[in-house]
């Protein structure tokens, strides 16, 4: 039985109900918007399920589904989904020393790190390093669990329910998760973390213009390296 008391909560399930509100809410109805333009692309309900599963992750999947119905050839399309979730790499060369001595044997390792997205690794990043060794991959396990189970389920709403819903509501549906992504960084403790999301807000819409096919990727390039580098100089004026 799990009790109000946060101290009798075992680590998984308290991954599990920090999961259960906002963070599995967005991703599902973000990826019901998905499920909805995967049909429309002609792929079947299991490529669209099987693409939130291996991908696990919304802006390669959107750039998949576009390229599928342009009738690009395969490597375009995985060359594409890999440059747009490009941004897995550093969040995961973050988190993973929290996990790395509670991870002794490496294939758990590499479990982890398909299952990490913006929400599991805001929360670890967060809770992480006040938890002891033993209790993070459970709790991570918990999060992650309740975020991806949310995900499957939304695309597969989002494919049956393709038709039923307007087409600007299932668009509007895919943009809830960069909304949120924003509010989560927006309320990192960190000052490069807030400088990254304001240099972001800026230098998107002008990488846009100048490449639309790129300008996601240059935009985080550009204001996580820009943020870093000032809050480094901040930090050695204010030392």
């Amino acid at each position: 039985m799990i009790s109000n008391d946060k101290k009798v909560v075992g680590p998984t399930a308290r991954g599990m109900i920090d999961a259960t509100g906002m963070p599995a809410l967005v991703l599902f109805a973000s990826m019901v918007g998905f499920g909805s333009m995967a049909r429309e692309a002609g792929l079947t309900l299991w490529t669209a399920v099987a693409s939130t599963a291996l991908t696990w992750g919304l802006p390669g999947q959107i750039a998949m589904v576009e390229l599928y119905a342009l009738g690009a050839p395969m490597i375009a399309i995985i060359a594409a989904s890999s440059a747009a979730n490009a941004r897995f790499l550093p969040m995961l060369l973050s988190v993973m020393p929290l996990l790395n001595e509670a991870l002794p044997k490496k294939r758990w390792r590499y479990v982890a790190a398909q299952f990490m997205s913006l929400n599991p690794w805001a929360a670890l990043m967060r809770r992480g390093p006040a938890m002891t060794l033993a209790d993070r991959p459970p709790y991570y396990a918990g999060f992650a669990g309740i975020c991806f189970s949310a995900a499957l389920l939304g695309t597969g709403a989002g494919f049956v329910l393709a038709g039923a819903l307007p087409r600007d509501v299932t668009l509007t549906l895919v943009f809830l998760n960069p909304v949120f992504f924003t509010l989560v960084f927006a309320d990192a403790r960190g000052r490069a973390a807030i400088m990254a999301v304001l240099a972001g807000v800026v230098a998107g819409p002008l990488f846009h213009l100048i490449s639309p096919d790129w300008g996601l990727l240059l935009t985080g390039a550009a204001a996580g390296t820009g943020a870093y580098l000032a809050d480094r100089v901040l930090r050695r004026r204010d030392g």
